[in-house]
Order: C-alpha cells, then sequence, then structure tokens
C-alpha cells in the first residue's frame, strides 16, 4: 500500500479539529524541522481540498516524492506490532504534512529479503525496518550492494553498520544511566540479577564494564531461568557473597515483580533495586510493594502520552509502545528531505549529525557505527506511580 502526506479531506478536517489539543506534538515538528506551529487559540487557515492519492500495489513513477519503503510484519504473529508501527508513520506523515514524501509499506511476514527486493525495484531510496534481527540482517544483503540505506526499529546492536542504522533502544545504555545515577548517590558496591541467555550476558558485561568506569565493585552476579524457584536460589547466592549497596535486576517488568519480593527477604533489605528501560512497558509495576523505591533509566514518556492518546483517538486501540520508533522516523525523514534532491541518493552522512534529532522518545543521534545513542531520564517507582527524579539530558 502507498501512503502520501496528501490524504483524502476528510482526514484533513478530523486532523484539523483536533491541531489544537495536541501542541505538545506539534512543538516536537517544530524542533524537527517539520511544521508550523498555530498560535494557542487560533484556527488554522483553510487549505485547498487535494485530490487524494490512488492506492496502488507498486510506485507510480514520478518525479514529485521521495520514495520511501516501510517494511515491517503486516501478517502472521508480529502482525500487531507491524501495523502499530505502519499506523504511526501514517500519523507523522498527516502531522507533518509532508507532501514531498510517498511511503508503501511492504510485509517483511511473507519474506524480508523478497520484501526488500520489491521495494528496491520499486525505486525506494530509504528503507525503514525492518523490526526483527534477522530481517534486519537478510534486508541488509540486499539493500547494501544497492546503496539504500536502512533505519531499522531493532535494538540489536551486532546488526548495525554499513548503511544499517538501529533506532531501537539499546539496553546497554540504560544500565549505564542508573548505575552513573546511583554513584551520584552515594553508592558504590554494586550486584546483578540476570537471566540466563544473551541478554543477561550483554548486562553482565555492560554492568562489569561500566562499574569499573565509575570506580566501583561489583560483590556478585547471579544467573536464573524465568521461573520463581530459580529467582529465589539466585538471590540466596547474592546474599551470601558480601554486602551490596545496589542490585541491578536486569529483566523485564514481569520478571522483576516476581523477583523483588526474593531480592528483600534474602539480602540486607536496604539495597536499592535497579532496572532497565524494560520496565518502562510494565504499568503493573507500580502497583508492587516489593518494588517501591527501585530505580530504572528509560527515554521519556512525556511527549508518547499525548502521542497515544491521539493514536487511540484516530485508530480506537493503544498503540505498541515501540510504535513511537516509527513515527520518529518520519520525523527524521522529513528534516533530512529538506535538503535532499528527488530521485537523488539519501544524504546519508545527515544521519550522523552531531547535534542529534528530538522526537517523541527525545532527543537521540547516530554513531557512525549505526548505533543509535538516548537522553535518557531516572524514573523512580513509588506507591501506585512512577516519577521522574533525574530528567533527561535536552541535548548531546
Amino acid at each position: 500500500m502507498s501512503i502520501m502526506a496528501d490524504k483524502s479531506p476528510d482526514r484533513q478536517v478530523e486532523t484539523k479539529r483536533r491541531s489544537l489539543r495536541w501542541m505538545g506534538l506539534a512543538s516536537v515538528i517544530l524542533l524537527a524541522g517539520c511544521a508550523t506551529v498555530i498560535p494557542r487559540g487560533a484556527e488554522p487557515p483553510p487549505r485547498p481540498t487535494p485530490t487524494p492519492p490512488p492506492v496502488t500495489s507498486a510506485l507510480p513513477d514520478d518525479q514529485k516524492h521521495h520514495r520511501i519503503a516501510l517494511l515491517v510484519p503486516l501478517s502472521g504473529k508480529n502482525a500487531g506490532v507491524g501495523q502499530s508501527l505502519a499506523n504511526a508513520t501514517t500519523m507523522a506523515l498527516l502531522d507533518t504534512q509532508a507532501a514531498n514524501i510517498r511511503m508503501t509499506s511492504y510485509d517483511t511476514a511473507l519474506g524480508a529479503s523478497a520484501a526488500a527486493r520489491k521495494a528496491i525495484a520499486d525505486g525506494n531510496k530509504l528503507i525503514l525496518g525492518p523490526l526483527l534481527s534477522d530481517n534486519v540482517v537478510a534486508t541488509a544483503r540486499v539493500a547494501r550492494p544497492a546503496g539504500v540505506p536502512i533505519l531499522s526499529f531493532s535494538n540489536d546492536t551486532g546488526a548495525a553498520g554499513r548503511n544499517v542504522y538501529i533506532l531501537g533502544h539499546i539496553p546497554s545504555q540504560s544500565i549505564d544511566r542508573v548505575v552513573e545515577y546511583a554513584t551520584s548517590q552515594g553508592m558504590s558496591r554494586f550486584a546483578a540479577l540476570v537471566p540466563n541467555g544473551v541478554y543477561g550476558q550483554r548486562a553482565s558485561s555492560t554492568l562489569l564494564r561500566k562499574v569499573k568506569d565509575v570506580g566501583g565493585t561489583v560483590t556478585s552476579i547471579q544467573t536464573f531461568n524465568r521461573d520463581s524457584r530459580s529467582v529465589e536460589a539466585a538471590t540466596k547466592k547474592l546474599g551470601d557473597n558480601g554486602e551490596f549497596d545496589a542490585v541491578l535486576l536486569a529483566d523485564n517488568g514481569e520478571m522483576a515483580a516476581k523477583a523483588a519480593p526474593f531480592i528483600r527477604q534474602n539480602t540486607s533489605g536496604t539495597a536499592k533495586i535497579l532496572g532497565t528501560d524494560l520496565w518502562n512497558t510494565s504499568s503493573n509495576l507500580a502497583g508492587s510493594r516489593a518494588m517501591r523505591g527501585a530505580w530504572f533509566a528509560s527515554v521519556s514518556d512525556g511527549l508518547y502520552s499525548q502521542y497515544a492518546d491521539k493514536y487511540r483517538a484516530r485508530y480506537g486501540r493503544a498503540p505498541f509502545r515501540l510504535s513511537s520508533l516509527g513515527y520518529d522516523s518520519v520525523l527524521l525523514t522529513v528534516k533530512v528531505a529538506r535538503r535532499w534532491e528527488v530521485g537523488t541518493p539519501f544524504p546519508i552522512n545527515q544521519l550522523t549529525d552531531s547535534g542529534g534529532f528530538i522526537g517523541l522518545d527525545g532527543v537521540f543521534r547516530f554513531r557512525r557505527d549505526g548505533i543509535s545513542e538516548r537522553a535518557l531520564e531516572v524514573q523512580e517507582i513509588r506507591n501506585g506511580s512512577f516519577a521522574v527524579i533525574d530528567a533527561a539530558p535536552k541535548g548531546f
């Protein structure tokens, strides 16, 4: 399906009606160099009614639009998150009124390599997506020889580099951030509970490196399987290996809520529990008594909350949390497109602007190795809520 920013008249009217309620989001678009903010209380001037673009299975042969491919799963078990990403990109195109961009969706569930070949054959100069790491690798094999860069929604840093840029939130960055904050609060002895597997191995390596950098000590790292008996045994081993000021619980919110009572029971009970950005999607953590006082680092939710409300109003359901990556990928593309001549290769050098970009998830930028850096905040879990205790930087 092809998507252009010049949508049908009905959607334009709907967009006008809601524009005043989304001033926070409009400010993001302004900072991204994408749109003009309408003064509070003023109605936008009427615009001519455009002719709706034709919906086609392939891109038309024209020289008026930048051709962008969206590669996401639109069928199969991951269709829900893929459609949420697609919806987010559509919203961003409408909000930015980017009439010079035509986006076409390709279903990676039918084969990522085939989707990439079709996208390039259709003349697309940039690929947004895919989502899954394996699909990023398959897409890159096709896109690199064609000189088409990829802005992936994956967080697998191993897939980055050589024209592949990773938009996903990198877990190691949230560990770095929360350890830095804990150190600033006088903590120097750290322990960790990590799940068996690649994620746990990477979390352990990140913790050891970061604690060494800040002059602290790691007293114990224990692994566990994702069941209560294994978690209980691992926390007992933590308590047997000396005292510590803080313990990193490097897993999702569901496992953190299960492990926290054992940490309270089997250790001194005074250690601060630290977490990663995986907790940001677990609203049930706020109701866990054992988790009260825990700290974790993540992207800011302020602008995302406004976006989520607007998404619900448009699509009748809540978005997937990572759909913000789809929205932000369009903001970035629209900003670059201001200095991008139609029909020419995507100006990839503009992606590594040291000043970065701003989107729903705050400030971010790409390193030359293709990995994104994000400005993260530290939140504390309180009785029924999350509270920001150290705000994210506003720039790099």
